[in-house]
């Protein structure tokens, strides 16, 4: 699990230089805005790479006395890290291309356009590639670099679209022709900083504590209510940690059982739940007393915080 998270981040940061330096030095060589803005998105790139895996790093080691819980949230920190960079970049791109708008090119090469299809290619394959890992490891920093791949395939692609608008446009007298590079730089302005906030928004939400998804709390209580032992449910909550979950359950057992008996419980509770769901690395089980004659099901202490 670790490996392939760490393989799939190093891949981009090598990617991301290479790409990074091609952009510029082609793009400062043939006068193409549009392709040094790409390069220095990239260079945006290469800081949001080290980002991610400087934390992928740091999510993996284990609990210590500083933090219990562990370090998973190292992945949600890149990833708000990320989305800054992402929003950043968008606002260089829409800048650029403003410019470009209000003062176009005169001329435009072909290496420029090779050069841009090259990364559009090669950006769309890594984001696939860190998707798939991101979203099997659970691991919020890889699924944050995707993402930031997604936003060079949109850059790219209309850097493609505009630098060949204008290489066409050239070919065949069409005026508007230059224009088309920067209103597709804009366009994808728009959509970086939406993606931007998109990852800003989740990974606040894992850093607010926000609950976990409505049919994994339903998952587990059902699993939990079906313990023969188990009489009342009386809260099950869970969060998100990074790349792992957390789970806090406080169910209603026969006052009568010993410690030992309710030891055993709190162990079949959490063996269930994290051979239900993966993701769980900790349950944290609070046992309440339940009588004869009282209500089984859910309720009990809900909300007393006993």
């Amino acid at each position: 699990m670790h490996s392939k998270s760490l393989i799939a981040i190093w891949v981009s940061l090598i990617s991301n230089v290479f790409l990074t330096l091609i952009k510029i030095i082609i793009g400062l060589l043939f006068a193409s805005p549009v392709l040094v803005a790409d390069g220095i998105h990239n260079a945006g790139d290469i800081l949001a790479t080290v980002a991610a895996l400087t934390s992928s790093m740091v999510s993996k080691k284990p609990a210590d006395d500083d933090h219990p819980y562990g370090h998973g949230k190292a992945e949600v920190i890149a990833a708000a890290m990320v989305a800054i960079i992402l929003a950043i970049a968008a606002l260089w791109i829409g800048y650029q291309s403003t410019l470009s708008l209000i003062n176009p090119p005169e001329s435009e090469s072909w290496l420029p356009l090779i050069a841009a299809a090259v990364s559009l290619v090669w950006k769309q394959a890594l984001y696939i590639y860190t998707i798939r890992v991101g979203r099997s490891e659970n691991s919020k920093s890889v699924i944050a670099t995707a993402y930031d791949h997604l936003a060079d395939v949109y850059a790219s692609l209309a850097a493609v679209i505009g630098l060949g608008l204008a290489l066409a446009g050239s070919k065949l007298d069409w005026e508007w022709s230059v224009y088309g590079d920067p209103v597709a730089g804009i366009i994808v302005a728009l959509l970086v900083l939406k993606l931007a906030f998109n990852i800003g928004k989740d990974s606040v939400d894992i850093l607010m504590e926000r609950t976990v998804p409505a049919e994994k709390l339903a998952g587990y209580e059902k699993l939990i209510g079906g313990l023969e032992e188990i009489k009342r449910i009386d809260r099950v909550r869970a969060r998100e940690h990074g790349h792992y979950i957390i789970v806090d359950v406080r169910v209603g057992v026969p006052s009568h059982y010993t410690i030992q008996r309710g030891h055993d419980i709190g162990r079949e509770i959490k063996r269930c739940i994290m051979e239900y769901d993966t993701d769980v690395i900790e349950v944290m089980v609070h046992l309440n007393p339940w009588n004869e004659g009282e209500d089984e099901g859910k309720g009990g202490d809900k909300g007393k915080g006993v």
